[in-house]
């Protein structure tokens, strides 16, 4: 792809999502679907947080594509800075992640995550958008362009304070409510739940390793392409 084509992809994946968003918005507004998408009771869902977070992301990469061509890589350094640090530590290891959480405990029994009464609320079409079309999509972001990664350190503290603080949520919510956002959570113990978001910070931390030596290996080295810069 050439740089303006490149431009108009990603502002193309930026309607698909910003679309999604809207679609999941209006859905929630039928008396059916309401306990499952609608108000702020939908946010209780990774999958559809990583719609927000990728329609986040994609805003933020149109937006420097935009001012690149109109200002020169000189201005817009922070924000630069700031795309690929959401693409390194939140928008390939959520996006990757759902995907493949999703798919694995569908095919070993969906009613852990999502069981067939919701075959009959949500379109196949929205199923596969939010699960599915969501990994070739990030994947394609890597091939694309290159992305500079925080140190070790820094990107998987990143990655741990968002799952701690998703994990919050999930507790506080079942405090709450008294039942669980996945029904997987239900079948668990304590000590289960304990050793399934443990082993769940471990995986998405892989895959944020994954991305890195994925970048590595298209790219190179992007720090000592900076200092050569």
């Amino acid at each position: 792809m050439t740089k303006t084509s490149t431009c108009i992809y990603r502002f193309l994946v930026l309607s698909w999502y910003t679309f999604l968003n809207y679609y999941i918005s209006q859905e929630g507004k039928d008396e059916v679907k309401s306990e499952i998408l609608a108000n702020g009771a939908r946010w209780k869902y990774m999958t559809l947080l990583n719609l927000l977070l990728q329609t986040i992301f994609y805003g933020v990469t149109c937006l420097d594509d935009v001012l690149k061509r109109t200002k020169g890589r000189k201005d817009i350094k922070f924000l630069t800075a700031f795309r690929d640090l959401l693409f390194t530590t939140l928008a390939f290891p959520v996006s990757t992640f759902v995907f493949l959480a999703f798919w694995i405990l569908f095919l070993y029994n969906r009613d852990l995550i999502y069981p067939k009464v919701l075959d009959t609320i949500i379109p196949v079409w929205l199923n596969h958008a939010m699960h599915t079309f969501i990994f070739p999509i990030t994947l394609a972001e890597v091939i694309l362009r290159p992305h500079s990664y925080p140190s070790k350190k820094t990107g998987l503290t990143l990655l741990a304070a968002a799952s701690i603080a998703y994990i919050s949520r999930i507790l506080w919510l079942y405090f709450e409510t008294g039942t669980w956002v996945y029904p997987v959570f239900a079948k668990l113990s304590p000590v289960g739940l304990a050793a399934f978001f443990s082993l769940s910070y471990v995986f998405i931390a892989s895959i944020y390793l994954l991305g890195e030596k994925l970048n590595h290996w298209k790219w190179g080295d992007m720090r000592q392409r900076k200092k050569r810069k």
